[in-house]
């Protein structure tokens, strides 16, 4: 199934933490991108396609300023980002070296770039907030990427904060952090992510009316009968 702008509109009304719970029922476990914050509170919640980039460990060969001109850079794989896409990188975690500065980053937003994802760090902070892109990541720091990572291509899958990334997977990002649904699942999160959020929204009405939690949350069947009442 393809991300249409329907999709994409519902699922900015699904929280990560939602999407977790479908996805677990499903027996998916691990899709929440660790150490993926938003840069900026309040970012609101983001919706598209993985565009996938990778890094490895640095190299003293080939981790160098004149890498930054190579065919495989970050600035050729910036001009092959689709608009509306999500640049998702593995950054293994490395909170020493920022991938990204603000030039890179003003690029990706003139692109129409959607977001960008990264289990590592961004340097030039106050120009990367200048950029208006949104940016969910482990922090920043001063140095660039090639003091600590070397870069190694794009369109491939990546591990981003422990979750396996396939590119086109489709990636939801808010305030919780940024968590991965897989392409064949997507169907299903669109029909069931909605439903679960009307039932909290529902359980949290019933809390706030003094109901107790035993038999409301999970609920029990007399719970469940009065629920479907309620939508009717």
């Amino acid at each position: 199934m393809s991300l249409t702008p329907d999709a994409i509109a519902t699922l900015t009304k699904v929280s990560t933490a939602t999407i977790t719970t479908v996805l677990l029922k499903k027996g998916l476990r691990n899709v929440w991108m660790r150490g993926a914050r938003p840069l900026r509170q309040g970012q609101k919640r983001l919706v598209g396609p993985a565009f996938t980039l990778r890094f490895v460990p640095a190299r003293e060969d080939l981790a160098t300023p004149e890498s930054w001109s190579s065919p495989i850079s970050t600035r050729t794989a910036i001009e092959a980002m689709p608009e509306g896409c999500i640049a998702v990188v593995d950054a293994m975690g490395i909170s020493d070296a920022g991938i990204f500065g603000d030039i890179l980053c003003a690029r990706m937003f003139k692109r129409g770039v959607t977001a960008l994802i990264t289990d590592g760090v961004v340097r030039d902070l106050e120009g990367v907030m200048g950029t208006n892109l949104p940016v969910w990541c482990n922090g920043y720091a001063a140095p660039p990427s090639v003091a600590g990572l070397t870069f190694v291509g794009w369109g491939e899958p990546i591990g981003c904060g422990g979750v396996a990334v396939f590119p086109n997977d489709v990636v939801v990002a808010d305030q919780d952090g940024a968590v991965l649904i897989p392409q064949a699942f997507l169907e299903h999160v669109l029909a069931e992510g909605p439903e679960q959020e009307r039932m909290e929204a529902w359980i949290v009405n019933e809390v706030n009316n003094g109901a107790v939690l035993p038999g409301l949350y999970p609920m029990n069947a007399e719970t469940k009968a009065r629920y479907a009442a309620s939508k009717k």
